[in-house]
């Protein structure tokens, strides 16, 4: 290990943190390679699973693989300055820095590579035509344009998607919303922009650094005439001509220099990273059929189809910071001034994050998580045009080519820091297959495009109705499975389903009560209430084996802490029994310290009453009310309040939830002991003649918004490009919880525990509010 010692810059004579962060593979580390390109993740999973912050000396960086450490990374923008993102790798030669001069290169920084406080305060004078409102006027030209292409080669039966597609239409549109003329020479400017893209990510030798020397001057040069043709015409369309507007109002925020790099930068970044990540998503839904096929029967799903493409493969492999100050990184001392690469394909595919990460799954509840946008004050400003045309490019190709195929090709990559994606993505189909020439309409239908994350309620899943079965009185157990028998995500004890039922928006939560284990088929069941609001009278009625249900998720905001070290008490009351079930069996199988309390009105009416017995033995407790046995939540309280660490998790009628609280707090048991679950909410809806205005804290992007009396915080985020998901809208599904940080905050869901609203470290955007109007500071 002395050879490496020797190269490692953390001094020995004290082994630090974690020990030394130089191994064989940190040694052998070279991302300029096919293999890094093809795939960042798998090519770093040794680092990810066992080391997960290493030096390179090839690099001269450290380099980071976990998502929440490069999350953590991107949320700190003063400890980790964005300064080198666009440094070029190595160090050029003299004659490189004088041949620049020759043009008057003179590139300043920019967006993403500007420190604070400059970088807010420019991004905030100049992210208006960045929000959803202002990008919807470009959406008629986005599809007009991907139709024309398509046009070009639909009686071909084989195309390059990468030249006659993918990369044509992100450079027209990126020139369209900078406002740059459409008679612009396009393969100079091409020739531009792949020599801008080596030069600051790639690793060219340095005979070409001084030829790429010569095409950045004259990129620059170029940059520098049409920013000064725009000044002729200011009040034209275009962002450049919105910025260049906005300099007259904030000379000193939007200043000359600034203008002329950003015209340079934004020419490359507006396309490279859509049209790569297009040819990414592309090549991997094809990969997986049975996706390809689901999303070209249902377009709902092409937006969290972007999403988790965009997780899964994404067009960034990696992002860099500096760090300005000593600082340790999961165990590891990075002295100030060192380098970092932070692998973000990496951080999307971690286990501690996003469950089965190398799952290719299109309904992922959290693939909006994903790093390939950035996160906080440096987050994508066009990751919403990025999402308008991917949405766009693979709607038309699933209605228009549904049966093309991957052609049988090697796949080649550019090598470098930043972009990947293949050159070339060749597909191939039968001509006489395609759609429109049965069905005209087909060319000119229009699918809705999501600006924002997708909505959960797209996320639709088909399943089949694979048996029904009578396990209580008027209660059903529905075993569902996919129709093309392919596997079913894991789930975890206390997640739901959202089955919709019948025609319209109705749609009801289930909770899993199966094996968590089985991944062949998912089990709900469903008790027929008399009160019914259409939800299971519907399923009792209309669901036989074979019926094929739209279902959503799974997702679990009542979830089993399996490291408690005390008492686990489960209690179920009725139907409540399902999420409270599989709990138990987990406690069991754990080999937990548990109790069990099942309360029902008569045994005909007790689902699963005997196989839990029989797995339960003496630990499950049935308390059956016409056989004279109630649970005496007084007595079940005041004993557990004897001893230490006590957690119940509770589900049932709500008349049972409310005094099995009642009698936890007057037993005195701490608040945080009792986890409850809720399927309606009560609570005070949006009423603009009672609300009042509030001013949220945006801490990591660095905005404050005022939320009217008469818009709920989610519309608010989102109309500001901060992506939440959602789905229920009601305070009942937990999809929108955004992480508090100070305020008091109006709490309107049912999800949260009456200890979890005074901790206050969490809200559901879609329903709760400031208390009283004061401020409130999220983590976003």
């Amino acid at each position: 290990m002395s050879t490496l010692a020797s190269q490692c810059p953390v001094s020995h004579s004290a082994a630090p943190a974690g020990g030394c962060p130089l191994s064989r593979k940190a040694a052998e580390f070279d991302p300029f390679q096919d293999a890094y390109m093809e795939n960042p993740s798998e090519f770093v999973r040794w680092a990810r699973e066992e080391r997960p912050v290493f030096y390179s000396p090839k690099l001269g960086y450290w380099v980071v693989t976990r998502y929440q450490a490069i999350k953590d990374i991107f949320r700190d923008p003063i400890t980790f300055s964005p300064s080198n993102v666009l440094e070029p790798v190595g160090t050029p030669p003299p004659e490189v820095k004088e041949i620049l001069g020759q043009y008057g290169y003179a590139m300043n920084r920019t967006l993403v590579n500007e420190d604070e406080p400059m970088h807010m305060a420019r991004r905030r004078v100049l992210m208006e035509p960045f929000t959803p409102e202002h990008l919807r006027e470009h959406e008629p030209m986005v599809r007009r344009l991907v139709t024309e292409a398509i046009d070009r080669f639909i009686d071909d039966g084989r195309v390059d998607l990468v030249r006659n597609l993918l990369w044509e239409v992100p450079f027209t549109v990126a020139l369209h919303f900078l406002g740059i003329d459409d008679d612009a020479d396009r393969e100079t400017m091409k020739r531009f922009s792949i020599a801008h893209t080596v030069n600051a990510f790639g690793r060219p030798t340095p005979e070409q650094r001084v030829e790429i020397a010569h095409t950045v001057g004259q990129f620059w040069q170029f940059s520098g005439k049409v920013l000064e043709k725009m000044r002729q015409t200011p009040d034209g369309p275009g962002w450049m001509r919105y910025s260049i507007r906005q300099q007259k109002q904030y000379p000193d925020v939007v200043t000359d220099s600034y203008l002329h790099s950003m015209m340079m930068a934004i020419i490359v970044a507006a396309h490279e990273s859509t049209s790569f990540a297009s040819a990414n998503a592309i090549k991997l839904l094809l990969e997986h059929p049975d996706d390809w096929r689901d999303l070209c029967a249902n377009p709902e799903l092409i937006s969290p189809a972007v999403e988790e493409c965009l997780r899964h493969s994404g067009s960034i492999a990696s992002w860099r910071r500096r760090a300005t100050r000593d600082v340790e990184i999961e165990g590891v001392k990075i002295p100030a001034g060192a380098r970092l690469l932070l692998v973000v394909n990496s951080g999307n595919h971690d286990p501690g994050h996003f469950a089965d990460p190398d799952l290719f799954d299109i309904r992922r509840d959290n693939s909006v998580d994903h790093l390939t946008f950035g996160f906080g004050a440096h987050q994508c400003l066009g990751k919403n045009i990025g999402r308008m045309e991917m949405q766009i490019i693979i709607g038309e190709l699933s209605r228009r080519l549904p049966h093309m195929k991957l052609a049988e090709q090697t796949y080649e990559y550019v090598h470098n820091l930043a972009f990947r994606g293949p050159r070339a993505l060749i597909v191939e189909w039968d001509p006489a297959q395609n759609p429109e020439r049965r069905d005209p309409t087909v060319r000119t239908w229009n699918q809705d495009v999501r600006l924002g994350a997708p909505l959960a309620k797209n996320v639709i899943r088909n399943l089949e109705v694979e048996s029904v079965r009578e396990v209580a009185r008027d209660t059903v157990l529905l075993r569902l499975r996919s129709p093309h028998g392919s596997a079913l995500p894991q789930w975890t004890p206390g997640a739901h389903i959202d089955i919709e039922c019948g025609q319209g928006d109705l749609a009801r939560q289930y909770s899993l009560c199966g094996d968590p284990v089985d991944r062949a088929a998912w089990e709900v069941a469903v008790l027929k209430d008399p009160a019914s609001r259409g939800g299971s009278a519907w399923i009792h009625s209309s669901v036989k084996p074979g019926t094929v249900l739209r279902v959503r998720g799974p997702r679990n905001h009542f979830r089993m802490d399996e490291s408690h070290a005390g008492r686990y008490v489960f209690v179920a009351g009725g139907i409540g029994i399902t999420p409270v079930m599989t709990m138990a069996r987990r406690a069991r199988e754990l080999g937990l310290d548990y109790e069990f309390h099942y309360s029902c009105r008569n045994r005909d009416w007790m689902a699963f009453g005997d196989e839990l017995q029989a797995l339960h033995g003496e630990r499950l407790t049935l308390h059956i009310s016409e056989e004279g046995r109630r649970n005496d939540f007084n007595a079940l309280a005041a004993r557990l309040a004897g001893e230490a660490g006590v957690q119940i998790y509770a589900c049932g009628p709500t008349r049972m939830l409310e005094a099995l609280q009642v009698a936890v707090t007057q037993a005195g048991l701490p608040e945080d002991a009792l986890h409850v679950e809720h399927f309606s909410n009560d609570r005070p809806k949006l009423d603009p003649a009672k609300e009042q205005c509030f001013e949220v804290e945006l801490r990591n992007s660095g905005l404050t918004l005022t939320v009217r009396n008469d818009t709920s915080l989610l519309d608010t985020l989102r109309a500001k490009n901060i992506d939440v998901q959602s789905d229920c809208e009601e305070g009942l599904c937990g999809i929108c919880e955004v992480p508090v940080v100070a305020g008091e905050v109006d709490h309107r869901d049912s999800i949260l525990s009456p200890a979890e609203r005074r901790q206050n470290a969490r809200m559901m955007a879609c329903c709760s509010r400031s208390r009283g109007g004061g401020k409130l500071v999220l983590d976003l």
